[in-house]
């Protein structure tokens, strides 16, 4: 052990390396003892110093980056609860690892502002074959050339087992060995900022998975039973000793922002993160991860299913400071409408204009009005936020595996309301998000898995299949017979991405392709004065975007069939003054499997075709062409 040397540490916890040696620092108050052991033939065990509060430290000059350790405690050895890497996996030894090592190219990268951000969910183990991040790193140029601006990176701290989501993570610090090295991550976000791509980390701060979790042997008090969490026991934020488990969790967020140049976070499930303390501890994860961040621009989007629009207030309002929030209500309308699924969560939807036009305008559809799938109100108030505040999307991990085949949307809906869905979204105000594959309407189903011990993977699969049970049509016995098994590593394996698949359905590749370039390019999509919409009838409405410079944009969404609209007494038709409307961009074109797009605006009114979103642009020829109509017209 050396003595009286100066230490440099980023973090209050961990094994950090030093210039003459590696220092540790754990929490560890129930144990009267704390000692290094590293690992090897001899087990040679270097004691640390006791602190106050139950902290344990020392400088040791024999250690050096890649040694592998555990810590000593009077009741066994165990992995570093805040590990920065488990190259056997969770119950194996801790291994030191020097951040500095890695030469960053990425020094003037600042970000992109929230109006350029299209964010894509992938997950590392399935998005490639290799399911590696080097190999995730090699279609980072494709994804940038077809407009995705973020990559929103599914949980990655360590777990047990060869695959999984990521949500059952129990070393906190540790990026998962079955995607490569902590210095692979590095590289990945890296190569992402030297192509103009901001990357963000799904992280899980309400609570850890049920195998190779050993929080409770260095303190009890990292869990609490004041609250009930859905998937184990809730993380202790203001209870007793609380202090040095909420110091724990915000280093988290600084570490990933600060080792990692991650570019912001999202936070899983929020409303399972309980805490009554004066300053929520959410509130000081996002200004730690902004402070973090220096000059960069940092992106924070919560998960929160009660639809609390708290998260993303100023912090000097009493808000938490996030800036924004998913809109599973625009999901599952959407559904709703695509499908005409009104099971289990979507009884509340009727995938209607109105309720369309309302997500664009107020983002959540329900803020407080009763729910009756959950027989309470839901959600809060709105109506002083803005659409950037609000991400939202057709496909996520949790929606496309909530079914019974794990398909993708466009398995179960017709082609020509996929792409007017897809247009709607796409070009909406709010932040768009897609899916892994769902830009290329992937082959490939997405299914719940996670591989466990035998009598853990029974319980997952038990368990699953309950949840799911909630689905009527699921809750059938002919469909029970056949649900996956999560444990089944086969599941696991026909969840990799096909990038065959981008040639296979080229036409929905390029719908996608086009769609994000014209939200890119188009100044008034791009920065509308202000965004306002009509019903013009029960699977109808229109969208129009008002520019600063008066070259307005209308956005035709149509789910229904033809639309013969006269007359047509909605003002937000009107074109400018001595001018028309021509057609800018059609979902029916040709090229992405449509049946053409004739003038919508003619001598005999509007004639909207059927499954279509249509973007019009206003034309100087104010002269409106003739249409031929059926005799039933």
């Amino acid at each position: 052990m050396a003595k009286g040397r100066s230490i440099r540490r980023k973090l209050p916890i961990g094994a950090e390396p030093q210039r003459d040696g590696v220092h540790f620092r754990v929490w560890a108050p129930e144990s009267k003892t704390c000692a290094v052991e590293f690992q090897g033939k001899s087990k040679r065990a270097v004691s640390l110093q006791p602190e106050a509060d139950g902290y344990y430290s020392g400088l040791i000059k024999e250690a050096a980056p890649g040694s592998l350790y555990k810590y000593r405690l009077d009741k066994g050895s165990f992995p570093d609860p805040a590990s920065r890497f488990q190259p056997e996996g969770p119950h194996g030894p801790s291994q030191v690892i020097d951040s500095s090592r890695f030469k960053w190219t990425d020094q003037r990268w600042k970000g992109l502002p929230v109006e350029e951000l299209v964010i894509y969910e992938m997950h590392v183990g399935t998005f490639t074959r290799e399911g590696t991040w080097g190999a995730a790193e090699e279609q980072l140029s494709e994804l940038k050339r077809s407009g995705i601006t973020m990559l929103e990176v599914m949980p990655v701290a360590d777990f047990s087992g060869k695959f999984g989501w990521g949500y059952d993570g129990v070393d906190m610090f540790a990026p998962t060995r079955l995607y490569g090295n902590p210095d692979d991550v590095r590289a990945f976000v890296n190569r992402a900022h030297e192509l103009g791509s901001m990357v963000i980390l799904d992280v899980v701060y309400n609570h850890v998975g049920p195998d190779g979790n050993y929080l409770k042997e260095f303190s009890k008090d990292y869990f609490s039973s004041k609250y009930s969490c859905e998937w184990g026991e809730a993380i202790n934020f203001d209870g007793e000793n609380s202090g040095p488990v909420r110091e724990f969790f915000i280093s988290n967020a600084r570490y990933w922002i600060d080792e990692f140049h991650f570019d912001g976070l999202r936070l899983d499930a929020t409303q399972q993160i309980f805490d009554d303390s004066e300053k929520h501890v959410l509130a000081e994860v996002t200004e730690t991860a902004r402070s973090a961040g220096g000059e960069r621009t940092i992106y924070i989007v919560g998960e929160n299913e009660s639809q609390h629009t708290k998260l993303v207030r100023n912090i000097e309002a009493g808000g938490y400071g996030l800036d924004s929030l998913w809109n599973d209500d625009y999901h599952h309308s959407a559904i709703v409408t695509a499908t005409g699924n009104t099971e289990a969560y979507y009884a509340d939807y009727r995938g209607t204009p109105q309720e369309f036009i309302s997500a664009f305008k107020y983002g959540y559809l329900f803020q407080g009005q009763w729910y009756k799938w959950q027989k309470a109100r839901r959600g809060t108030a709105t109506f002083d936020l803005c659409a950037k505040n609000f991400v939202i999307f057709l496909q996520n991990h949790d929606q496309v595996a909530n079914s019974l085949r794990g398909a993708r949307l466009h398995q179960i809906t017709s082609p020509g309301k996929l792409r007017a869905l897809t247009a709607v979204t796409l070009l909406g105000p709010s932040t768009p998000m897609l899916f892994q594959g769902e830009e290329f309407a992937a082959s490939s189903p997405f299914l719940f898995f996670a591989d466990h011990h035998a009598e853990l993977r029974k319980l997952v699969r038990q368990g699953r299949g309950e949840f799911l049970r909630q689905f009527r049509s699921i809750a059938c016995e002919e469909c029970q017979e056949i649900l996956s098994d999560p444990g089944d590593e086969q599941v696991f394996l026909r969840c990799k991405l096909d990038f065959g698949d981008r040639k296979k359905n080229a036409h929905i590749y390029k719908l996608h392709q086009d769609l994000l370039k014209v939200r890119h390019e188009d100044q008034t999509i791009l920065g509308p004065e202000f965004i306002d919409g009509a019903v013009l009838s029960s699977e109808a409405f229109v969208l129009r975007y008002f520019s600063p410079k008066g070259d307005d944009r209308l956005l035709l969404i149509n789910f229904g069939p033809g639309l013969y609209l006269n007359p047509a007494p909605e003002p937000l038709l009107a074109p400018i003054e001595e001018h028309g409307w021509r057609a800018l961009w059609s979902s029916e074109a040709p090229e992405y499997g449509g049946g053409g797009t004739p003038p919508l605006e003619t001598q005999a009114n509007w004639i909207i075709p059927g499954h279509s979103a249509v973007l019009m642009q206003p034309d100087k020829n104010n002269e409106l062409p003739t249409a031929r109509l059926s005799q039933k017209d």
